[in-house]
């Protein structure tokens, strides 16, 4: 097994590609802990990886919470060997109706949160410690209407490559798993009915050349390779998964004859 006698912490563990993620290790081999500030479906949680996995309630834009969630995780385990930030979220952003408040919260909560998690972690990471960041493909895709989800995917990626600047040195890695369109909860916050959704995922069907959208099974082994030590000379890095959406454009069903 891949992560045998390691331990993972995920941020976002608790729903979508975080908790296929957590999944994924635990079959791996790793000690697993899930940080969320949603007490609900934290205690779901156990109900589908069993009792094994460590719950933690904290928010990533609370500073001073994560500190106190991963002080806890360094007095059961003392060291840990991989970090995914993958607590974020995602709203419409237009232009004309957009109020300051939401702008900035999803800036908080992706970039600042992301950031606030790596530093309550960095006493406990150990040398060879892979740090995975969840950036987007929406961050370059210059997609209509979601202009705080794209600066906050983008800034996330620039932050990754000064965090593996500055993290080297301790012998730990920085990388962004950068996701295309995925089967995950966050799309029901985009549309309001089961037929919105629908028409959605419709629409971004047409721009993915393989014709459909990730199963949130091969997001997470992407995640696996960047955890692993299979990946351990991989630093500053984007691993895109996307269905060639971004690197293969002219190929998607929109474009075929």
């Amino acid at each position: 097994m891949q992560l045998t006698n390691k331990v993972a912490v995920i941020t976002g563990g608790d729903s979508g590609i975080g908790l296929a993620s957590a999944r994924l290790f635990q079959q791996e081999g790793a000690e697993v802990v899930i940080i969320s500030n949603d007490p609900v479906s934290l205690g779901a949680v156990h109900d589908r990886l069993g009792a094994k996995v460590l719950t933690l309630e904290a928010d990533v834009t609370d500073a001073h919470a994560l500190r106190a969630a991963f002080g806890e995780v360094g007095r059961r385990f003392a060291s840990i060997d991989v970090l995914l930030a993958g607590a974020g979220i995602v709203s419409p952003t237009p232009l004309d109706d957009t109020p300051s408040q939401l702008f900035e919260r999803i800036l908080s909560v992706n970039v600042a949160g992301s950031f606030y998690t790596v530093q309550a972690a960095l006493p406990y990471l150990s040398a060879g410690a892979s740090v995975i960041l969840v950036g987007s493909v929406v961050a370059t895709m210059g997609i209509a209407g979601f202009s705080a989800y794209a600066a906050s995917k983008a800034g996330l990626s620039g932050m990754a490559r000064a965090l593996a600047s500055e993290l080297t040195p301790r012998s730990i890695r920085v990388n962004t798993l950068v996701p295309g369109p995925t089967h995950t909860p966050i799309w029901n916050t985009l549309a309001s009915t089961e037929a919105e959704l629908q028409a959605l995922e419709r629409n971004l069907i047409r721009s993915i050349p393989i014709g459909r959208l990730n199963d949130v099974d091969e997001v997470a082994q992407a995640a696996l390779f960047l955890a692993s030590d299979h990946s351990r000379s991989i630093q500053a890095a984007e691993i895109v998964v996307d269905g060639g959406a971004s690197g293969a454009p002219q190929g998607a069903p929109a474009y075929r004859v």
